[in-house]
């Protein structure tokens, strides 16, 4: 049944009231590929983490829009001309930039799907909902890959200082609780401004932005790079990756259709062709979950410790480091590992392995956040600023870690 009224109103948690403003968006968000979203958290299994952090990819969609509503009504209230189709590129090309997330976020991306990210899979979404929609989604698509010739509006929804970045901090850190992550994205926006086609922060909204940058580094730290949260991110991908392994030598896995199509194809990017699409549009959180539950009691050592690991939070140990880890080190833990259970090297590997993790608040060898002064001068942030100092927020810190086993498994 068609709805007549489709000026809805959405009661966010963090700005009270968002309008749809128009029946093109309404239509989009009532569409089942976005509706998916619905089931897909924002913050994967930070949750374990934070118990809080349960909210969706759909919440995260819908406040980026409104944050763009938002820097619309600010600059066209400073004289820069924006038009109604414009207005409706931006924010459509806001609402669908996740669209092509798949379950827990980035776990499929390192695991059962290969060398295609969720950026190009939200791209292939659009291109079909523009076909579905009448050509209507064109101007949104050009925005979306950086090919609109306003480089402004490319800006508004991927820079350093974007609408999508505005909402998830301050989102991710009210849901998660962590209050340091809290940045001022009102503010933020009253500041914007246009010049020369570019985005730039008026002089009075310098300690906004360096808010923004230290409420960034923190939550990355904090938050998204949290070890707990790292290890189940791996494991998840590990759970796939043996699943993937296991079907390929003929197990037969209990899971749904859309999971067992991913699990058995080679999925890449020349593969992933219009019905691939469609078969992922029926994946979400939901799916691995239910796998998951299913695989701890199965029989191969390790698909179901993986699964058990998770299901019931008991994880395996990690430490960080200052430096690479060292061969010996995972060397010692493997052995132990294989004596102890029976298992061959390649099977320790799921359990025993390092990585590296790397935070930069501000990247230099990116479009710079501008700084708009009185005179008309226009200063990079970090040269601006007397507070961030270009060191440590250019400079990409990295740490080392190793994962492996608890005594008892």
């Amino acid at each position: 049944m068609p709805t007549k009224n489709k000026l809805k109103i959405f009661n966010d948690p963090i700005y009270g009231f968002i309008t749809i403003p128009n029946s093109l968006i309404f239509d989009l968000i009532q569409h089942k590929y976005f509706q998916r979203l619905r089931r897909i958290t924002q913050m994967g299994l930070s949750y374990l983490v934070y118990p809080g952090a349960h909210h969706t990819r759909f919440h995260h969609a819908l406040g980026s829009m409104y944050l763009m509503q938002n820097a619309i009504n600010v600059l066209r209230f400073k004289d820069v001309s924006i038009s109604e189709e414009e207005e409706n590129g931006l924010l459509i090309a806001i609402l669908l930039h996740d669209i092509g997330h798949g379950p827990f976020s980035h776990a499929m991306e390192h695991s059962i799907v290969n060398g295609i990210s969720h950026e190009e899979i939200s791209l292939r979404f659009m291109e079909e909902l523009n076909d579905e929609f009448n050509g209507s989604l064109t101007l949104a698509i050009q925005m979306f890959k950086g090919e609109y010739p306003r480089k402004f509006m490319c800006q508004l929804i991927s820079s350093q200082l974007d609408m999508d970045r505005a909402d998830y901090l301050k989102r991710d850190s009210f849901y998660t609780g962590v209050a340091e992550g809290n940045i001022n994205s009102e503010r933020l926006i009253t500041m914007l401004n246009v010049i020369n086609d570019e985005l730039v922060i008026e002089e009075k909204g310098i300690y906004s932005v360096e808010k923004f940058l230290v409420a960034r580094r923190f939550m990355y730290w904090q938050v998204y790079l949290h070890k707990t949260s790292l290890v189940a991110e791996q494991l998840i991908t590990r759970v796939l990756k043996r699943a993937n392994e296991l079907v390929n030598q003929g197990v037969n896995l209990k899971c749904s259709d859309a999971l067992n199509y991913f699990l058995k194809g080679d999925i890449n990017q020349s593969s992933f062709d219009v019905e691939t699409l469609k078969t992922f549009s029926y994946l979400d959180d939901y799916d691995l979950v239910s796998a998951l539950k299913d695989w701890q009691f199965h029989k191969d050592f390790v698909l179901s410790n993986l699964c058990d690991m998770i299901i019931n939070r008991d994880l395996l140990r990690i430490k960080f480091r200052n430096k690479p880890i060292k061969r010996s080190e995972l060397k010692t833990h493997e052995t132990e590992l294989i004596e102890k259970y029976d298992i061959s090297k390649n099977e320790a590997e799921y359990f025993v392995f390092d990585g590296k993790i790397t935070n930069q608040a501000y990247q230099n060898n990116k479009e710079h956040i501008k700084i708009l002064y009185k005179s008309g001068k226009i200063k990079d942030i970090v040269k601006a600023s007397d507070q961030l100092s270009s060191k440590a927020f250019s400079k990409p810190i990295t740490k080392y870690y190793i994962c492996y086993p608890k005594k008892k498994m």
